[in-house]
């Protein structure tokens, strides 16, 4: 199968898992896709607006994204938030170097911190990548000396982003 091709379909519609597929992925076919990426623009239309866009029943949209939750394709439907409305202007991500995998793990304690948006452990130079959101410098800063804190911490390096273009989510497209 060639890249960008959709899988095959069964005569009810549903994608077939090709080789390739990642395991655990959810089979998806085409009209699953176009309800996410819609779900993604707005979630806030209704079942009958989302019918009307797939030309699908309201109970058949329904159904589908009870289907995509319960798969867990579909994790939350949430609130897209404005940053600097919430007076947290300053996005940042900062990269976080550790001595062993056990103080990465002491990190995520970081969770429960409101300015912490994001955890990632990652490879390359860095042990954990941050993507923090804050009031001022200075809240970065008390947030840097709180990592800075803990024991077996290397070093960070903290990247501030000037202008957002482009925050999404995962795209619903093969």
């Amino acid at each position: 199968m060639s890249t960008g091709s959709r899988p095959p379909s069964t005569r009810s519609g549903r994608a077939l898992r090709t080789p390739g597929t990642q395991p655990g992925a959810a089979s998806l076919d085409d009209t699953d896709r176009k309800l996410l990426a819609l779900l993604a623009e707005d979630a806030t239309r209704t079942y009958a607006e989302l019918g009307k866009l797939l030309f699908l029943s309201a109970p058949a949209v329904h159904e589908r994204t009870r289907r995509l939750k319960k798969e867990g394709v579909i994790k939350a439907t949430v609130a897209a938030l404005d940053g600097a409305r919430l007076n947290r202007p300053l996005l940042a991500f900062v990269h976080v170097d550790t001595t062993s995998w056990a103080v990465t793990r002491q990190l995520l304690a970081l969770q429960e911190l409101p300015d912490v948006e994001e955890i990632h452990t990652v490879t390359g130079e860095s042990a954990m990548l941050l993507k923090v959101r804050t009031r001022d410098t200075q809240s970065l800063e008390q947030l840097l000396a709180r990592i800075h804190a803990i024991e077996g911490f290397t070093g960070t390096r903290s990247y501030i982003a000037l202008t957002t273009y482009l925050e999404r989510g995962p795209s619903p497209e093969l």
